[in-house]
């Protein structure tokens, strides 16, 4: 079965191994761009992510770094991918800052691991519950704008539902998005039914964490993990704001939070207890 591909996270990969090969040659930045006739600035553009290299930019680092044969032409083709654009690209302006570069990595990542305490996570939204989320937050769209930020957040499903390679989601979900009543009774009640189905499919995994639970690790905000198929690309935690998306790269910071999911799958119901609960959610939404 293909892997997906995503420019961004081909263009994560390159970045990282551009820096990886300069520092197992023992070269400075300086020393590598006087081989190359560049500068040094533009050796940590390539090697932070700010410029894209090019397909050649690469064929001469690699004669630098000695890379030759299969690993050569990987990351000549690794160029080649990175600065190819994909769907989400041209929505990026209508999308909070770094949400583009977070949908660009999600959509190569194998498993998505996410904890959401107030909202069902987009991933898993009916277009209707969407639409009232989205209007409810967003306040000064016009229209048009509110309809385009709908087309995004369900393109990204096919993520679950696509053809080939599935995503794998957990998700665990405060009993507070269960019971914020977002768009009325009928939106509502559509919503938690349609989490009821999406948790018997074999690659989502959805489990509640409940009032009962008391204090837990994560009662500051929203987070959501990203692991990807290939060892070489390190999970990535992505933190939500209302004007800004985060993608904090230090390896102590994701494994922070990957012990703080950890933390708070230990608290959540089951699988099957948690679809009961959702179950039981939607039938009150049911009732005068």
């Amino acid at each position: 079965m293909a892997p997906r591909r995503s420019p961004t996270a081909r263009h994560r990969r390159l970045m990282a191994e551009l820096s990886r090969l300069r520092e197992n040659s023992g070269l400075t930045r300086v020393e590598v761009a006087e081989r190359i006739g560049s500068t040094d600035t533009t050796l940590w553009r390539y090697e932070t992510g700010l410029t894209r290299p090019k397909p050649s930019d690469v064929s001469v680092l690699t004669d630098v770094y000695g890379v030759t044969g299969e690993a050569r032409a990987s990351l000549i083709q690794m160029a080649r991918e990175a600065r190819q654009r994909g769907w989400w690209h041209r929505h990026r302006q209508a999308l909070k800052p770094g949400f583009d570069s977070y949908i660009g990595l999600e959509a190569e990542a194998s498993v998505v691991r996410t904890y959401e305490p107030l909202v069902v996570p987009g991933l898993m939204q009916t277009e209707p519950y969407a639409r009232a989320v989205i209007e409810a937050t967003a306040m000064t769209l016009a229209p048009s704008e509110v309809d385009e930020k709908v087309s995004v957040r369900i393109s990204r499903q096919q993520l679950l539902h696509g053809p080939g390679d599935p995503i794998q989601l957990v998700a665990l979900l405060d009993e507070a998005v269960l019971r914020r009543q977002i768009g009325g009774r009928a939106v509502m009640r559509e919503q938690l039914e349609h989490l009821v189905e999406l948790g018997r499919l074999p690659n989502v995994e959805i489990r509640v964490i409940p009032f009962s639970s008391g204090a837990h690790a994560a009662m500051d905000g929203k987070f959501c993990l990203l692991s990807f198929p290939e060892p070489e690309d390190p999970d990535l935690v992505y933190l939500e704001q209302a004007t800004s998306g985060l993608m904090p790269e230090d390896p102590e910071e994701v494994r922070r939070y990957t012990l703080m999911f950890g933390s708070l799958s230990a608290l959540a119901l089951g699988a099957e207890a948690s679809a009961t609960f959702i179950a039981q959610m939607a039938r009150r939404c049911s009732s005068p």
